[in-house]
């Protein structure tokens, strides 16, 4: 009996003992690993804690680089806003400008058509003017009868006694006037033709001595 007892017990004592050293390898595994991670993340951690560093002044850099790029870029934009008011006001200026002086050379140009219109339909008046009278200059000429001609002009030497006044108003009724000597030609003419005494375009009603003609002329002596 004492000898299974012993046995029992050496047994039972056994089983706690290999409890007890599996408990202890055990919780020796897990101090060893818990000692192996915890050293593992210290190494991590000595390890990352310079690249993360890096990065995060790199990080800073990027952004205060970015903020001032904004900064300019703001300033730009204010600039350019600026700058664009100012050119539009100008050319807003100058657009009104360019469009008043087209205006004023458009009203000018007009102008300049209806003057072109108006000297070119008298010059066609005039052009047809001329052709008559060359017309009429091919034509023989004549005058009515008891009348003569001298260098295209026809003269009537009447014989008919009266007063100058009735003599001038003697001419007009035959759509005439009293002749007013111009060249020394025509003075000749009607000094060879003339047979009695005649009334002429000279007198000197106005005042007494001072001779003119009709047409307001004084008479010269050369």
């Amino acid at each position: 009996m004492q000898m299974l007892i012993t046995t029992s017990l050496s047994t039972q004592h056994l089983q706690q003992i290999r409890q007890v050293r599996m408990l202890t390898h055990t919780h020796g595994l897990c101090i060893l690993m818990l000692c192996i991670i915890r050293g593992y993340d210290h190494d991590m951690s000595s390890l990352c804690s310079g690249p993360r560093s890096s990065e995060r002044r790199l990080h800073g850099a990027v952004v205060l680089c970015l903020g001032l790029l904004s900064v300019v870029l703001l300033v730009g934009l204010i600039i350019l806003g600026v700058t664009y008011q100012d050119l539009a006001a100008e050319y807003s200026t100058i657009k009104a400008n360019l469009t008043e002086r087209l205006q004023a050379s458009n009203d000018k140009l007009s102008f300049v058509s209806e003057e072109r219109d108006l000297l070119k339909a008298n010059l066609t008046s005039v052009s047809k003017e001329l052709d008559r009278l060359q017309s009429l200059s091919k034509q023989k000429r004549t005058c009515p009868a008891e009348w003569k001609m001298f260098s295209c002009t026809c003269y009537l030497f009447s014989t008919k006694t009266d007063y100058w006044e009735n003599g001038r108003q003697d001419c007009r009724d035959r759509g005439a006037e009293l002749v007013t000597i111009d060249t020394v030609e025509e003075q000749e003419f009607i000094s060879k033709t003339i047979k009695a005494d005649n009334w002429i375009g000279l007198n000197d009603r106005e005042e007494e001595g001072t001779w003119k003609w009709i047409d307001g002329t004084p008479l010269t002596v050369g």
